[in-house]
């Protein structure tokens, strides 16, 4: 019992959003006509989860370990770390929620819309912290389940109902694939807890082409959650079909998630030691480097070039996360603590620039009613508080200076460089220059190219405009002076066990 007590302490944030959970049903049960006070009361029950993730950065743990069996889920800095980032993200979505028009049409049903979110992070959060291969299904299920409901719930249009179908097609045909990499692990090991994996895969009685299958099978799901090539083709169509918001919190906080889910997966599963100079060494049977740099460079090509085209801010902001993927996975390609260190930089800036981003796209089309890039033309003249801001969000998705976006970029080519990998730095960085292209048109339809007709000025309220400058703030401050956000990362590079 006392066993079972300590593992519950370690997972108060999960018990936390499970009761707001209940909480949000229960009050939307009884009190049906008070919906506007659901996001408030989602968000206090996200403060109090964000309390209980802040104690966990003292923490490193397993919980539901025993005598045989080394732990179900594990408390430490690095799953605290992405939790902290979910919590942030969720707000913010609640937050873009309340002004969200897409959403007026499903007004009767706003409390399964903040259930389903909170399904969303209990499954993220397990994600984040999952030890065992049979809870990483199960919360790759949690997550999958509720973002499906999610990416159609207005059905507003045909294409908000294509979206949901596609994803729901997609994530099921992954499941699938992940569950049976899965079954061949734990056929070659018998178990699926993955120290024990990390252990018995040092022997060498293990059949290496049979494990190879299987984990590629296995990060076919995940790179499913992360929209990596070839993962990625459900991506355009459900960011451009979901409603704004959603499509916000699955471009950043479902990321989010599968990037933990993946880090953790590969340095407890198939690394021996980290040396002194924090770079990892890999039991030799799998070569993830040489894979993770294939896959890294044809996602970040795949998705610059690909947005290229795009004429939806949506679907061009989709193209935009694809890429961001491939940006991502050079971090874990060099095998290194600098390099998870760059990741954990790269997605705390990320989170606010692409969800500042996704907010004002939201402002614009609650406004013009529409997303496509020819409607932009003059925005920036007929609204220039959104249109400042717009560009601040580009410029630092690009990765250029005084924004906080070059510094995350910076954090990453200096890892490439420290390891010698200077070619796929020069990859990474004419992509850089290649999605130039794309955010620059942008703001060349907002500020040079005149509407066909006059638009009147109009701006957000001011309760939008102050969330707005929420987001702006740290982008600036940020990309000035950036020592607190780096030393946090520092000290969330404890994974338990290294």
């Amino acid at each position: 019992m006392n066993s079972i007590t300590d593992s519950l302490y370690l997972i108060k944030p999960e018990i936390a959003v499970a009761i707001v959970l209940v909480c949000v049903v229960t009050f939307n049960l009884i009190f049906k006509n008070k919906s506007k006070v659901l996001p408030w009361l989602s968000i206090i029950g996200l403060i109090v989860t964000g309390y209980f993730v802040i104690e966990q950065f003292s923490l490193n743990s397993l919980a539901f370990s025993s005598a045989d069996y080394k732990g179900l889920l594990v408390a430490d800095p690095f799953g605290a770390y992405f939790k902290l980032l979910i919590i942030v993200s969720s707000i913010l979505v609640i937050l873009f929620s309340i002004s969200n028009k897409e959403l007026y049409a499903a007004a009767d049903r706003l409390g399964e819309y903040y259930a389903l979110i909170f399904g969303m992070i209990l499954g993220m959060f397990f994600m984040v912290s999952a030890a065992d291969l049979i809870l990483i299904y199960l919360s790759v299920e949690l997550l999958s389940l509720s973002s499906y409901v999610l990416a159609g719930f207005t059905k507003k249009t045909l294409r908000n109902s294509e979206a949901s179908l596609k994803y729901v097609i997609y994530g099921g045909v992954s499941s699938g694939i992940m569950l049976f990499g899965i079954s061949i692990v734990y056929g070659l090991t018998g178990t699926t807890n993955l120290y024990e994996i990390n252990t018995l895969l040092q022997a060498p009685q293990i059949n290496q082409l049979t494990l190879i299958f299987a984990g590629i099978l296995i990060f076919a799901g995940i790179g499913f959650k992360i929209s990596v090539a070839p993962f990625h083709f459900w991506t355009p169509d459900v960011y451009e079909g979901a409603p704004v918001t959603i499509t916000a919190y699955l471009s950043v906080a479902s990321k989010a998630a599968g990037f933990a889910l993946l880090i953790r997966f590969i340095k407890v599963g198939f690394i021996k030691s980290v040396n002194a100079e924090g770079y990892w060494q890999i039991i030799n049977l799998i070569d993830w480097k040489s894979f993770f740099i294939l896959i890294s460079i044809i996602t970040m090509t795949l998705g610059n070039f690909a947005a290229l085209w795009q004429n939806n801010m949506k679907r061009l902001l989709a193209y935009s996360s694809i890429a961001h993927a491939g940006y991502l996975m050079l971090g874990l390609v060099v095998m290194s603590n600098e390099g998870i260190l760059a990741v954990l930089i790269y997605f705390a800036v990320y989170t606010v620039m692409n969800l500042g981003a996704f907010f004002i796209v939201m402002l614009i089309a609650n406004k013009i009613g529409s997303e496509e890039l020819d409607d932009y033309k003059g925005l920036g003249y007929s609204t220039p508080v959104l249109g400042i801001c717009l560009a601040i969000f580009l410029v630092s998705l690009t990765g250029l200076p005084p924004t906080a976006g070059f510094i995350a970029k910076l954090y990453l080519f200096i890892a490439l460089v420290d390891a010698k990998m200077i070619a796929v730095a020069i990859i990474a960085l004419l992509n850089t220059v290649v999605s130039l292209y794309y955010y620059i048109r942008v703001l060349k339809n907002m500020y040079l190219d005149k509407p066909e007709k006059e638009i009147e000025r109009f701006s957000a309220s001011v309760p939008n405009l102050t969330l707005l400058g929420v987001l702006v703030v740290p982008i600036i401050f940020f990309g000035i002076y950036f020592t607190p956000l780096v030393e946090l990362a520092k000290s969330s590079l404890s994974l338990f066990g290294f």
